[in-house]
């Protein structure tokens, strides 16, 4: 009976193992690091207004966050962000209500997750590149600054907002 249970848990060990680095699969500490995003937001413009509401929540199993927006303005949109291990970098791709979507890549630098787009070029016959910067502050707050680049300079800020938990 002792030799049939050890041959049980003997045969049983890579299958548990396997399972257990399964279940884990986005538990590195670059996984981690956009995890400060992570919760429930009230979002106010650099005057102190209210531009929405955000909600960052981890799924599939903690790989991916996603992001639901509700702009004050009956905006919505949603992303999807994730640390590509292949490429060793942060992916969002953001759709929103009007049908528009943007995908930036980029790494945490210190305490701020810095994603930018690829060069694209505007309407206006310009080339530029989206730059989104989220900034986790001393008492927990977030910023998030959205600028636009035109050979490296900021040329434009769509978004400057803070971030404070619900």
């Amino acid at each position: 009976m002792k030799f049939a249970l050890v041959i049980s848990l003997f045969l049983l060990a890579p299958i548990l193992a396997n399972s257990q680095s399964e279940a884990c699969s986005c538990c590195t500490e670059a996984h981690k690091a956009f995890d400060f995003w992570i919760g429930k937001w009230k979002v106010t413009n650099p005057d102190g207004s209210l531009a929405g509401t955000n909600t960052i929540e981890k799924v599939q199993d903690d790989c991916l966050l996603l992001e639901n927006w509700v702009g004050t303005s009956g905006n919505k949109g949603t992303s999807m962000n994730f640390y590509n291990l292949k490429a060793k970098q942060w992916e969002q791709l953001w759709v929103d209500n009007t049908g528009s979507h943007i995908k930036l890549k980029g790494n945490r630098t210190g305490n701020k997750m810095i994603l930018s787009s690829d060069e694209f070029t505007s309407s206006d016959g310009n080339k530029y590149v989206n730059r989104i910067t989220w900034s986790l502050n001393d008492d927990g707050t977030v910023r998030q600054l959205w600028e636009l680049l035109q050979n490296e300079k900021v040329v434009n800020v769509a978004f400057d907002g803070l971030y404070v938990k619900e």
